[in-house]
């Protein structure tokens, strides 16, 4: 049990190890030139010779990032709940969720520009505007599956309708919640760095853009790592607080 255990641990590293050592030697059978593809060692020196520089524009991003993210929660769980308990507000703003999701964010830079000038604000809102639909989808759809059954049962107990979507409903709902934060921190990061380069003169997503314009293909992979790596790391945290506040919807599932 404890090689098994072992083994599942360490199953994350062996595969992320298998990748770029299967990557470094295509590029090397194949003598892929470094301005078209660079090897992962010749990225991670490179990221090394420009850690000061890739440390500044990595924790613009994250800030970007995770402030976007941050409104897209609370957008996202007020707008759910309301989505998720009233079936008139579902069939109002369904069609306007889909319809504005389906809108490429990249369009909407430009236009978050003129409005607030090249910077942060529109890295925080792109990141705001790709992140919060999961989250809206998913805590919508936790609340909507509370059975007809139990929600007749609670109100024959004197329970009001606040009472059973705070006490009931929310609980039910965290599953899906948690889930919808793994999805939307990454979603965020790529909005951060997709206003990043459009309309920015900070951020890893600059910092690519203007290593692509000298052809400097390793900085620019040791920007797509490090970016990589922060969303890993988010999204891990998200996975270990989801295990530790929802151990009673994990007993059974043997990925937990």
């Amino acid at each position: 049990m404890r090689k098994k255990l072992n083994l599942r641990k360490a199953t994350p590293w062996l595969s992320a190890i298998g990748l770029f050592v299967l990557w470094e030697l295509i590029v090397r059978i194949f003598n892929i030139p470094p301005y078209v593809l660079p090897t992962p060692s010749e990225s991670i020196i490179v990221g090394w010779q420009f850690h000061e520089a890739i440390w500044m524009h990595a924790y613009h991003t994250l800030y970007t990032t995770l402030a976007g993210f941050a409104i897209a929660v609370v957008f996202g769980v007020v707008l759910g709940a309301l989505v998720g308990s009233s079936r008139a507000i579902y069939d109002a703003a369904n069609p306007l969720l889909v319809g504005f999701n389906s809108v490429p964010k990249v369009a909407l830079v430009p236009v978050l520009v003129m409005w607030f000038g090249i910077g942060t604000v529109p890295a925080i809102i792109t990141a705001f505007l790709i992140s919060f639909f999961p989250i809206v989808v998913n805590v919508a759809t936790g609340l909507a599956t509370l059975e007809p059954e139990l929600r007749d049962v609670l109100r024959s107990l004197g329970a009001t309708r606040r009472d059973i979507l705070i006490k009931v409903g929310f609980p039910r709902a965290m599953p899906y919640f948690f889930a919808s934060l793994k999805v939307a921190i990454t979603l965020a990061f790529v909005g951060s760095v997709i206003s990043e380069t459009v309309a920015s003169n900070v951020g890893v997503g600059y910092l690519m853009l203007s290593a692509s314009s000298k052809f400097n293909m390793p900085l620019v992979f040791a920007g797509l790592l490090v970016i990589a790596v922060m969303g890993i790391a988010m999204y891990e945290i998200f996975n270990v607080i989801e295990r530790r506040s929802t151990k009673w919807a994990n007993r059974g599932n043997p990925t937990n």
